[in-house]
């Protein structure tokens, strides 16, 4: 029995006054929706409430499931938005990656220069070049490459359209690329 399946019967079973039962969801998908805020908020003690706060507003939620999307998916949008809200209240300033720069490089001329570092050189670079991105970019980013989540399953937990994360996908790339060879350029000149 699939996850999806084992969730609805779960929900069902919560539904019809066995809420002891929805402990089971909690352990669950309690370390997919701390790693998810923690990605949000940076801050440990920031993200237990934040999974706390999500599974409660979750549990109050739940009879409001329309099964429109997998249960795990709706959870996380409730995550993502909790932790945006939290982060809100304590905005961060982040030294953006200037847009200009994106148009000045191309992505084969910073992936030549890149060939020029060593493997370690390239991924030291690739991280200090993404934690200048603002938060919500580096979410997106994360979502995709590092918790794979489909694009169709990240428009629904940021409330996109799928053209729209494709597009912002693409761009937070470009952004990336440009802040890349401009790092090497002060580096490496």
């Amino acid at each position: 029995m699939t996850h999806q399946n084992n969730d609805l019967e779960i929900i069902g079973s919560i539904l019809d006054g066995n809420t002891i039962h929805y402990s089971v969801l909690v352990d669950r998908y309690r370390d997919m929706v701390f790693s998810l805020v923690l990605k949000v908020v940076k801050n440990r003690e920031e993200a237990e409430e934040a999974a706390q706060d999500t599974f409660l507003k979750a549990y109050h939620a739940l009879p409001g499931f329309k099964h429109e999307a997998r249960f795990s998916t709706w959870l996380f949008r409730i995550a993502y938005n909790t932790a945006v809200s939290r982060t809100r209240k304590k905005r961060i300033v982040t030294e953006a990656i200037d847009d200009r720069l994106v148009e000045n490089y191309s992505v084969d001329e910073v992936r030549e220069n890149a060939e020029q570092l060593d493997r370690q050189q390239q991924l030291s670079l690739m991280k200090s070049t993404m934690m200048t991105l603002p938060e919500d970019e580096q979410m997106l980013i994360s979502m995709f490459y590092q918790d794979h989540q489909s694009i169709e399953e990240i428009g629904v937990i940021t409330g996109l359209s799928v053209s729209n994360v494709k597009v912002k996908l693409h761009r937070i790339r470009k952004k990336i690329y440009a802040a890349m060879a401009e790092k090497m350029q002060m580096n490496y000149v």
